[in-house]
């Protein structure tokens, strides 16, 4: 398995439309065949961080994720909504 953990920094004028885009790019990535998860969690006390948590087959099936569609469409769209991004893949050791 693969472990990706993402957070971002949305800044607050564009938190509305920022958690509509994450909505639709939730639901496709899950679609998608080598999607074992994918959470999208925040903290009220910090409304301006987004956290993911998506575990996916093996790291082909994150890169796969990567280059689709929906996938840049959502990363382009977000981009001036955003003031940063922590990305972190981690690969399974124990079975």
């Amino acid at each position: 398995m693969y472990a990706v953990v993402v957070t971002f920094t949305v800044k607050p004028e564009h938190r509305a439309a920022f958690a509509a885009l994450m909505a639709e790019n939730a639901a496709a990535s899950r679609r998608e065949s080598a999607c074992r998860q994918f959470d999208v969690c925040t903290d009220p006390a910090r409304p301006d961080e987004v956290f993911l948590y998506e575990l996916y087959d093996d790291r082909a099936g994150f890169d796969a994720h990567l280059d689709m569609a929906h996938f840049k469409a959502f990363k382009a769209a977000i981009a001036p909504m955003i003031d940063g991004v922590d990305l972190r893949g981690f690969e399974s050791v124990v079975q």
